[in-house]
């Protein structure tokens, strides 16, 4: 038996079952004067067919013409479930012999073309059902489409020897269930059908595989549903199971990407704009990058890539090799005035004061070709070109030219706020550059901005006004405003705080308080550890919310202010630990060494850590404070590495302070005086921690 359709021209159509072809002319016209039994027995006197295989066949002619109230009422004039039941194999052939049996086997008995026609008008009869809007009962009727493929094929649909038209409708049937459930609201029903629909074994093709898992991924990131892991049922033991709806959603898109690199199906650009959101999401961008690069050329232009690249490499704290990128990107061949990739250059060369020169090269381009419609991106480029000026000026070889950067750094900020005024960015730039500046009254003013304008829900605001008043000298009330911020703060973000805490109770001498705070810092860590598991495999530029080996680090360097010689030692070997080649540690190695007596091992320590970090200030200092004491011969390397302090940080008391005792010592006592007296006045406005540990 076989049934099937053929159209002549645009109106006369045929159908044929059975070796017998019958033009549909007569049947559409008894249907169209509503006698639909009539139009039933000419089907089935002209093609041989059952009640069932008439209707079924009446109802699609319906459908097709456009008439689907029409086709829906000749469905529901059959019963469809009794006729799949009719075609479902014996119970005895589900059990496979010790020879093995084929898995179509079971419908040898039965015309796999009558299976095929009604599970066709149930399929029809749902999406019937979904034009007229009654979503869920087209869901339920999808549903038993497949349920009845299910009962049909117990072992799954195979391979070969099914009727092409029999897996069209089941590959659109399952295909059409979960749109069904989501469009009715059921969301967690929609779910449960995707993964049906990619677990089970319906023998879909590349192509329908790749619509499914794209749209699943879809609503796992966007749906706004939390899916759960999926059911016992389909897991397998040692695969992996993701946790959440992002992990899914991003296993999901892999496997689209490696389908896409493999060539098994064809380039979809949405799908790398949803890995990428998704991504970006969990602060994945190495992963990122690797699909990026394993995408064949051609796919991208080899710019557009490039500057992908470097956002990944730059979110991923890799800003030397996202900065090699960019420059390939912006070479006169290439896209020379292209904004985003100037911005992005500007904004990595602004964290290092080695390359600012070249950061304000960037920014003053992004400036010049902000024009027309793109001319909103002038103020970011400004505030960018007073980010790299400001760090210029650190490393400016001149007193003259370092106030000339800084002043022309405030300017460019300035100029930025004037085009954009509420911008939180730009307000809190300004308050650690005059902080920086000392300027802290008007630090003060710009801080509380900030809080005002985001409402105290940014932890560096909080930050940057407690740095301010107790550089003002005004511990208690920093405290006040620390507290404060704990309170509004989750727990996970209070290490900065809780750390900044512990420095302030120092400051009023309270270390028995202090120890308390590091002590909650400690137990915060742990609780950390036990929430969120092991460190993530790809380390990202992030700030730590609680930073173990900053606060092993900090109470070793408290101990020792205490003399408290072997406390200091353990909690300096916990540091060592979590950071075994660190400046920090060795400079506090040293400062040991050196309150025990041990002057030539805090020496090394102090040359060790240089050797690490060539521009780490407080060991110059520090040499520069020992060699002082070393005679005459000595007190020329001890004022060039204190005046190398001063060139890299111009507002370093300690290092005001010893050079002042270097040129005493050599008999320069005006330069002596004018030291004293630059230390004294940095000393009324030296915060507990530097302003820059706020970027």
């Amino acid at each position: 038996m076989e049934f099937g359709e053929h159209e002549i021209g645009i109106e006369v159509r045929e159908v044929y079952a059975n070796g017998v072809w019958m033009k549909t002319t007569e049947v559409e016209a008894k249907l169209d004067e509503g006698n639909i039994q009539e139009a039933e027995s000419s089907l089935r006197e002209g093609l041989s067919l059952n009640f069932e295989e008439a209707r079924s066949l009446l109802g699609k002619l319906e459908y097709q013409r456009g008439n689907i109230e029409g086709a829906l009422r000749v469905f529901e004039g059959i019963d469809l479930q009794a006729a799949i039941q009719r075609l479902q194999p014996p119970i005895a052939e589900k059990v496979p012999s010790r020879r093995g049996r084929s898995y179509s086997e079971p419908l040898h008995a039965v015309s796999q073309h009558a299976a095929s026609l009604v599970l066709e008008a149930i399929y029809l009869k749902a999406k019937s059902l979904q034009k007229l809007g009654r979503l869920s009962e087209a869901a339920r009727e999808c549903k038993s489409v497949l349920d009845a493929v299910e009962r049909l094929f117990y072992q799954g649909i195979p391979d070969v020897q099914v009727d092409n038209k029999l897996q069209e409708t089941v590959s659109q049937a399952v295909e059409l269930l979960p749109e069904l459930w989501k469009q009715a609201g059921h969301y967690h029903d929609a779910i449960s059908a995707y993964r049906c629909a990619l677990l089970s074994q319906w023998n879909l093709d590349n192509d329908c595989c790749t619509r499914i898992q794209k749209r699943f991924a879809v609503l796992l990131l966007y749906g706004g549903v939390e899916a759960g892991p999926p059911s016992l049922a389909v897991q397998i033991d040692g695969s992996y199971i993701p946790k959440n709806n992002l992990e899914e959603a991003i296993l999901l898109l892999m496997i689209l990407m490696r389908k896409f690199i493999l060539g098994k199906t064809q380039w979809d650009p949405s799908v790398m704009e949803h890995l990428t959101f998704a991504l970006s999401l969990c602060r994945q961008t190495p992963v990122l990058a690797k699909q990026l690069e394993e995408i064949m050329p051609g796919v991208y232009h080899r710019v557009d890539r490039w500057n992908s690249l470097a956002l990944c490499y730059s979110g991923a704290g890799q800003d030397d090799a996202a900065l090699n990128l960019l420059r390939k990107s912006l070479h006169k061949h290439e896209r020379p005035n292209d904004l985003i990739a100037l911005l992005l250059a500007a904004k990595i060369c602004s964290e290092d004061s080695h390359l600012a020169a070249e950061g304000v090269v960037y920014a003053q381009r992004t400036i010049n070709n902000a024009q027309g419609i793109d001319e909103h991106i002038k103020s970011v480029g400004l505030r960018v070109l007073g980010r790299c000026l400001g760090m210029q000026a650190k490393v400016s070889s001149s007193d003259f030219e370092r106030s000339h950067l800084q002043s022309e750094a405030l300017k460019s900020l300035g100029g930025a706020i004037a085009l954009d005024r509420n911008n939180t960015d730009l307000i809190f730039e300004l308050g650690i550059q005059y902080a920086e500046h000392r300027n802290l009254n008007t630090a003060l003013r710009y801080a509380k901005k900030f809080i005002d304008v985001t409402g105290g829900s940014i932890l560096k605001g909080w930050r940057l006004l407690a740095l301010v008043l107790s550089a003002q000298q005004r511990f208690s009330e920093a405290e006040v405003v620390t507290d404060a911020a704990i309170d509004e703060t989750s727990k996970w973000e209070q290490g900065p705080l809780l750390r900044l805490k512990a420095k302030l109770k120092l400051s009023q001498s309270l270390h028995m308080d202090a120890i308390e705070t590091y002590r909650h810092l400690l137990a915060l860590v742990q609780a950390q550890r036990k929430s969120f598991g092991p460190l993530r495999m790809f380390p990202q530029a992030e700030d730590d919310k609680v930073n173990e080996f900053e606060i092993w680090h900090g109470l070793a360097n408290l101990y020792s202010s205490l003399s408290h010689w072997k406390d200091a030692e353990i909690c300096l070997g916990k540091a060592r630990e979590l950071k075994q080649y660190s400046s920090e540690a060795l400079h506090t190695e040293g400062s040991l060494r050196e309150g025990r007596g041990q002057i030539r091992e805090a020496l090394a320590a102090y040359i060790d850590a240089l050797l690490l970090e060539p521009y780490y200030v407080p060991c110059k200092i520090l040499i520069g404070s020992v060699l002082s004491k070393r005679g005459l011969k000595v007190l020329p390397v001890a004022r060039s590495l204190l005046s190398d302090a001063l060139r890299i940080d111009p507002t370093n008391r300690m290092a005001w302070y010893y050079l002042g005792i270097v040129h005493r010592n050599d008999g320069r006592i005006a330069d002596a005086a004018d030291c004293f007296q630059a230390a004294s006045m940095l000393e009324e406005s030296d915060p507990i921690e530097s302003f820059s540990s706020i970027h």
